[in-house]
């Protein structure tokens, strides 16, 4: 077994700053892990913490059962790749390769051995005579990986190994590290800042902010229904439309328009309570026909996403966001209605979903 498991973690610097929170976790053996949030959540001194290269305030760090809280990075049986790789650069890519093995006083013999098959795996065989500045950035990103690999470690860290690539590197290399991390079966836990990454990537999603857990969920969980309003702001290749509203009548009234009550919310609010609608810009209608149960504005911008429009209608609902396909493109000072979907909205009161989020979305183990 290789789970990695948190318990009352935390890490206080010098001042009082709480980078990582009193953090509870766990991961389980061979899941692909995403830990998600923006710059300065933590996320990087928590996976640090895992490798050892940071030394916690309190609480304990363990893999595969064993409490490694004490121990020195090289003794946790993890290997880490960097953002920037860290590849040395007077060496070749199979001395690269084979380094973490010499560290282990493995023979030369062995070292090329190894270095030679993991090169193959990973398609660097051509490669191995090379030195990283004669590598592209995707072509070193692998010369990490192969490294990480040398050694079969119960862990792989990786600390957002994909932000130095250009935007179609970065698609191939995301396809190319899922499939590798399946084949393999390594318990792998991904930093990033880019919610497209951990979406695609991840078996699970951890979103941190202040170096607290705001959620943990599969993918599908963490998208469709956020825990609270920070995570539906952050999670999406565009924010969740997030709208004052007050409950009437059985229905809520958005601007003055009323729409269905989410069935997730039947009975957990009351007449005249004032809480916040959320609908994502996909989960909402368009059209330019005057629509019944839906909001109605002037559109202010028209952005091109490719296939489809980003289109910004204001109104006396407040400004939303709708995703319109490419056959009906609008142009700003048109009048359009946006109709949401009703099982696709959610309320929040004081920040936090109402309704609850699915039993998985939990900091233990799914089930």
């Amino acid at each position: 077994m290789s789970d990695v498991t948190l318990s009352g973690l935390a890490k206080v610097y010098p001042g009082g700053v709480r980078a990582v929170d009193d953090l509870d976790l766990t991961v389980a053996d061979g899941e692909f892990f995403a830990l998600l949030g923006p710059s300065g959540c933590g996320k990087s001194t928590l996976l640090r913490a895992v490798a050892g290269l940071e030394d916690v305030t309190s609480g304990t760090v363990s893999i595969g059962g064993r409490d490694v809280t004490a121990l020195q990075p090289g003794a946790r049986d993890v290997a880490m790749v960097f953002q920037d790789y860290a590849l040395f650069p007077h060496m070749t890519v199979a001395e690269n390769i084979a380094y973490p093995l010499k560290v282990r006083k493995a023979g030369k013999a062995e070292r090329a051995a190894k270095a030679s098959a993991v090169a193959a795996e990973l398609g660097l065989a051509h490669l191995t005579d090379r030195r990283p500045a004669q590598l592209s950035g995707g072509q070193q990103q692998r010369a990490a990986l192969a490294r990480a690999m040398a050694c079969r470690p119960q862990v792989f860290l990786l600390d957002e190994p994909l932000s130095n690539l250009d935007a179609r590197m970065r698609l191939e290399a995301r396809t190319f590290l899922k499939r590798l991390q399946r084949e393999l079966g390594v318990t792998t836990v991904f930093v990033t800042h880019d919610q497209a990454e951990a979406l695609a990537l991840a078996d699970r999603i951890a979103v941190m902010e202040g170096g607290r857990l705001r959620q943990v969920g599969t993918p599908t969980e963490v998208y469709r229904r956020p825990a609270n309003t920070f995570v539906a702001s952050f999670i999406g290749s565009t924010p969740m439309n997030l709208l004052d509203a007050v409950v009437r009548e059985g229905a809520v009234a958005v601007g003055g328009t009323p729409l269905p009550l989410p069935g997730s919310a039947a009975g957990a609010v009351r007449e005249g309570e004032e809480v916040v609608y959320g609908i994502r810009p996909e989960y909402l209608r368009w059209s330019q026909r005057e629509t019944a149960g839906a909001w109605a504005g002037e559109v202010s911008v028209v952005e091109n996403l490719g296939s489809a429009h980003l289109v910004t209608l204001a109104g006396a609902h407040g400004t939303v966001q709708v995703v319109v396909d490419e056959e009906h493109e609008p142009r700003p000072g048109d009048r359009g209605w946006a109709q949401p979907r009703a099982d696709r909205a959610l309320l929040y009161r004081d920040g936090e979903l109402l309704g609850g989020t699915p039993a998985a979305d939990q900091a233990a183990v799914p089930a």
